[in-house]
């Protein structure tokens, strides 16, 4: 898309803004809202009727800067304390604790809901001033914090981050007329809505490819290769059949050896030669080791080593919201378990990588569940795991299976990873639009609709 500069262009003299157009006034933040209020967390909902819908940080959806659909907490929050809090359609909410390192707080979205509702004590109500349009301003914090305006603002205390307000209200921002902050709103709205699109099918795309990717693993491994193949019942709900010439065993007969986790919180040290393997660095079928936690050899030693982990030993996550994974150990002599993991040693009558996949099947994941139905802090227990039921094909046709998943999930990966790419790619220029337009590097004037509603 090509669209036109403005004719004539100062310096603002503020370094994220640039240059922008003559007859734009630069002003700070807040010359732009009538007020900031902070939200409120209430009580407990009791059916009094004073309990109402609460908007948290986690109710944000930052892609598309609005607020979810759908609220999920209510609050019990009284009249007098609910006076300034009801938000409003066309409010913009301001992240004010929270964030992170990769995430800073700061965020804003506008609220375009219908139902009545306060925000949380972590978010604030922004009120605008008048003749100023929400969606423009909703765009440029957003333009802002992608540069990270809002770092400048930001205490840290306790591992909390909190947005001091008035230092963030005192960064300069751009002021174009009324009707100009209508008409970029209005194209942002419009290209934005396209992009949107975009990744939607892109996001649509990826789902589908990791349910392939788990059909494929599943029907690999409990139906084997061949489409022709006789058939028998398993006897089991969650194997169904299986080819006729293939046995039904247990994890604890597959393998010789199978070792918990350690139960101690080890003490990590960056420089430390053994690399921790957690929940968090595995994916099905694969071990992330680019960002793994390491301890030194003395931790290691005394306090946290069950087995030494060999190459193609296989690790298994059996606790938290990502348990059921399983990956093989890629090399000797650098890995630990870490909390929450499992390690199999396959015996000679099973090849390690088809038990892999096998772990990662839904039949196996399904014996799991039986374990983690309605906890809390999902885990399985070691008993279950030792016997979960599998199917156990002769050690050929494992090994062409498991040579098979190798290729196809490798494919799938491929794609998954060119769709994330793009997604990528995506946001990025959403994010160069909204920051060219806002900051007037693009004249979007005329694009305004006619029924646009311009405030007072």
């Amino acid at each position: 898309m090509s669209l036109p500069k403005y004719p004539e262009y100062r310096s603002s003299g503020v370094e994220w803004l640039g240059n922008v157009p003559t007859h734009w006034r630069i002003d700070r933040f807040k010359a732009s809202i009538e007020s900031c209020r902070n939200g409120i967390w209430g009580g407990e909902p009791n059916g009094n009727g004073d309990d109402i819908a609460c908007v948290r940080v986690a109710d944000f959806d930052r892609s598309r800067l609005v607020v979810k659909g759908k609220i999920p907490t209510l609050r019990n929050v009284s009249e007098k304390e609910r006076v300034g809090r009801i938000l409003e359609k066309g409010n913009l909410l301001l992240e004010k604790s929270g964030g992170g390192e990769l995430q800073p707080v700061g965020q804003v979205v506008m609220y375009q809901c219908t139902v009545p509702a306060v925000c949380s004590n972590f978010v604030a109500k922004m009120t605008l001033a008048s003749g100023m349009f929400p969606s423009y301003w909703n765009y440029v914090h957003s333009a802002a914090y992608s540069v990270r305006v809002n770092v400048g603002a930001i205490n840290q205390t306790s591992g909390i981050q909190n947005l001091d307000q008035d230092r963030y209200f005192n960064e300069q921002a751009p002021f174009p007329p009324t009707i100009e902050q209508a008409a970029i709103a209005a194209f942002l709205d419009r290209e934005t809505a396209k992009i949107d699109a975009l990744i939607a099918e892109q996001e649509k795309l990826i789902a589908l490819l990791a349910e392939k990717r788990q059909a494929t693993i599943s029907h690999a491994v409990t139906r084997g290769l061949n489409p022709d193949a006789p058939m028998k019942d398993s006897g089991l709900v969650w194997l169904g059949e299986v080819p006729a010439h293939w046995k039904i065993s247990r994890l604890k007969y597959a393998t010789s050896m199978i070792v918990d986790c350690p139960h101690e919180t080890p003490v990590y040290d960056e420089e430390g030669p053994y690399k921790v393997v957690r929940t968090a660095d595995l994916t099905e079928g694969e071990l992330h080791t680019d960002k793994m936690y390491a301890v030194s050899e003395l931790e290691y030693r005394n306090r946290i080593r069950r087995q030494f982990l060999k190459k193609d030993d296989i690790v298994y996550g059996r606790e938290g919201e990502r348990w059921g994974l399983a990956a093989q150990i890629p090399r000797d002599d650098e890995f630990c378990l870490g909390q929450r993991m499992m390690q199999f040693r396959t015996s000679d009558a099973m090849h390690a990588g088809y038990l892999m996949w096998q772990l990662n099947s839904l039949s196996t994941y399904r014996q799991g569940q039986l374990d983690t139905v309605g906890a809390t802090s999902p885990h399985v227990n070691v008993g279950t795991i030792r016997n979960y039921v599998l199917a156990e094909p002769p050690f050929e046709e494992q090994r062409a299976i498991f040579a098979f998943l190798e290729t196809e999930t490798m494919r799938l990966d491929d794609l998954d990873g060119e769709a994330g790419r793009i997604i990528a790619l995506l946001k990025e220029r959403r994010s160069a639009l909204i920051a060219a337009a806002v900051t007037g590097q693009i004249d979007v004037r005329g694009t305004v609709p006619e029924e646009t509603e311009l405030p007072a």
